[in-house]
């Protein structure tokens, strides 16, 4: 079976069929073709990640220091209404890191980001470009306690809680961010422009300009299932820029 055949098929089985334009066969699908990705560039002011010490990534010392400090922190009110922090999962090596805003109730009942139906959709957006949380990617939030009500977070609440998810960025070293969301996606490229302005371009964070890709949060797709097919144009995106990053075009010396 071929890697579209399954493709189409697993998102059928999760309702999302509309992300992808389908032929007469009923498993077969042909996708809308995403923009090759250009350069990288900046995007206006950058918030920049912590310096990364040589050789740290994915030290276990390191890792369970910063979960001990997350699980700890009252640095905002935040940590007197949630359940538990809620810190990250996935592979600690992963090239790919996902980031969202915050937990919700679920998130901050099982202490896992992305779970609950907005988990489910992230996972088959991710398993639809190779990606999944157990094997090849890393998913954090930007805040790690769940503001109540599910309701935006407030400046003191992202400034206190955003020095964990830098650390967390430079023990993991991804080669790619993807943001999901518009408070996401402003937080780390310290903007306020609207998520449509940020999408299909290769935005840089950080002081190693680190590719952000920016797309839509799961939960509004569950809201919104007729903007599926933009997020699945952004994913095919963020693979064709991964790609040129893993695979770079040699230099053949000759300048226009």
């Amino acid at each position: 079976m071929s890697e579209a055949v399954r493709r189409a098929e697993y998102l059928e089985a999760l309702g999302i069929d509309d992300w992808v334009l389908r032929s007469a066969h009923p498993c077969a699908a042909t996708v809308p073709v995403a923009p090759e990705p250009g350069p990288v560039e900046p995007t206006g002011p950058v918030v920049s990640a912590p310096p990364q010490p040589a050789g740290e990534a994915g030290v276990p010392e390191a890792w369970e220091q910063l979960r001990a400090q997350v699980r700890a922190c009252t640095a905002c009110a935040l940590h007197e209404t949630r359940t538990q922090a809620v810190f990250g999962v996935g592979n600690r090596r992963a090239e790919w890191m996902v980031i969202g805003e915050a937990p919700g109730a679920e998130e901050d009942r099982r202490g896992e980001p992305f779970v609950g139906h907005a988990g489910q959709l992230l996972d088959a957006m991710l398993r639809a470009i190779g990606l999944s949380r157990e094997t090849n990617v890393y998913i954090a939030n930007i805040l790690k306690s769940r503001p109540p009500g599910n309701r935006d977070p407030r400046p003191e609440e992202v400034a206190a809680c955003l020095p964990y998810l830098h650390r967390q960025i430079a023990l993991v070293r991804p080669k790619l961010l993807l943001a999901v969301g518009r408070i996401a996606a402003q937080t780390l490229l310290g903007t306020d422009a609207p998520l449509g302005r940020l999408r299909g371009r290769a935005h840089a964070f950080g002081e190693h300009n680190v590719p952000l890709v920016v797309t839509y949060h799961p939960a509004y797709l569950l809201r919104s299932p007729g903007e599926k097919r933009k997020a699945w144009e952004d994913l095919q995106f963020a693979r064709n820029l991964f790609a040129q990053i893993r695979n770079p075009e040699p230099n053949d010396g000759h300048r226009s």
